[in-house]
């Protein structure tokens, strides 16, 4: 298995909408509500416009053996004294539970401390998904703090535990997997 990131392209919408579709049911308890419009190729296209013409975020295709598998983003960057951004991804049901994400973690971190010069990166999980938290600490995040009422997900304002890295901190090399 071969797991890679690539800037997302406007190219990247119709396999990229079909993988979507296909993982929403399991996506549902993790992400925001979405309108109905989300979930087409048109809705999709305006997504990518919208976070290519963003100056404070990049996003990347996860793929696996060449084929979409998910999505990566670092969003909320933030320059200067700071030099931090969040990080955010999803895995397809049928690619999840084999490294995937792990791997893909572990590019995003490669790219944020070697290419994009950041100094820190955060992330966030529900406090029940264990499995992005099991992702995390592998990758060397620690857990800084619980969030309250933190994101509305599935409808709801829910708590989040918090976690961070920083360069200094970095494993420098891919884990294993999940």
């Amino acid at each position: 298995m071969t797991v890679t990131l690539r800037p997302l392209s406007l190219d990247d919408v119709p396999e990229l909408t079909e993988v979507l579709v296909a993982s929403r049911a399991y996506l549902t308890p993790w992400e925001p509500v979405r309108d109905e419009s989300f979930f087409t190729p048109d809705g999709q296209a305006q997504v990518v416009e919208e976070v290519l013409r963003a100056d404070n975020l990049l996003h990347h295709v996860i793929l696996e053996d060449g084929a979409i598998a998910g999505r990566m983003n670092l969003s909320g960057i933030v320059r200067g004294p700071f030099q931090s951004s969040s990080l955010g991804y999803w895995v397809a049901p049928s690619r999840a539970g084999r490294g995937v994400a792990t791997l893909a973690v572990a590019e995003a971190l490669r790219l944020a401390f070697t290419e994009y010069d950041l100094h820190r990166v955060e992330a966030c999980t529900l406090l029940h998904n264990e499995r992005s938290q099991r992702v995390l600490l592998k990758s060397g995040f620690e857990r800084i703090g619980m969030a309250p009422r933190y994101l509305k997900i599935a409808g709801e304002w829910q708590d989040h535990y918090l976690f961070q890295i920083v360069a200094e901190n970095w494993l420098g090399s891919a884990p294993s997997g999940e």
